[in-house]
């Protein structure tokens, strides 16, 4: 039945588990005359790798679309309705219309737009099975990285180019000594714990 789609799109997020920093969605619709071979979750390719492959994408695929949801979306809606949202956010941001939706998880986002409910299936570990949901990983992983990185520079004292806002030993001693800025989600362990009364 997916045949009958003329476009497709693969959706995937990154940073859900983070305590710094927003969660980043991506939605990729490929070409269907181009071999994906390539593809893979992005945890698993290098640095490297993955960004040959995200200005691959960019250039290759044939609509794409990067959104967010800030610190401040999820500490007042929780981790799994900010990723929803910047999911959302993703889908309204391609230019052209998808017939049919694949995101890796569970779950899936509000998908009804303009009165018409897309349709869509959330697929565990689709970001190593689904070359578009792979292609969305990538390009989501490389532009949360790069805006970590820049987050670094503006937040010097947390190393955020390093870690890009994962709780490693360093971050959290950095966050006992600094406490916590304006990206840091408070309502996640260890910050609730240390910083929220």
């Amino acid at each position: 039945m997916k045949d009958s789609y003329k476009y497709i799109a693969g959706i995937d997020e990154v940073g859900r588990g983070t305590i710094a920093g927003p969660v980043v969605a991506a939605a990729v619709i490929l070409r269907r005359d181009h071999s994906y071979d390539e593809l893979d979750d992005s945890k698993r390719l290098t640095e490297k790798n993955r960004k040959l492959l995200s200005k691959k994408i960019i250039s290759q695929s044939i609509a794409w679309s990067i959104s967010l949801s800030d610190v401040n979306e999820i500490d007042n809606l929780n981790i799994l309705w900010a990723t929803m949202l910047a999911m959302r956010r993703s889908i309204l941001g391609l230019p052209c219309k998808p017939d049919f939706i694949q995101i890796d998880g569970n779950t899936l986002p509000n998908l009804e737009f303009y009165n018409e409910v897309l349709s869509a299936e959330a697929i565990i570990g689709g970001d190593a099975k689904i070359p578009a949901i792979s292609a969305a990983s990538i390009i989501a992983k490389v532009y949360r990285d790069n805006l970590m990185r820049s987050l670094g520079k503006i937040y010097p004292n947390f190393n955020f180019s390093k870690h890009k806002g994962y709780g490693t030993k360093d971050h959290i001693e950095r966050l006992k000594e600094f406490g916590p800025c304006p990206q840091h989600r408070l309502t996640f362990k260890p910050l609730s714990g240390l910083f929220v009364k």
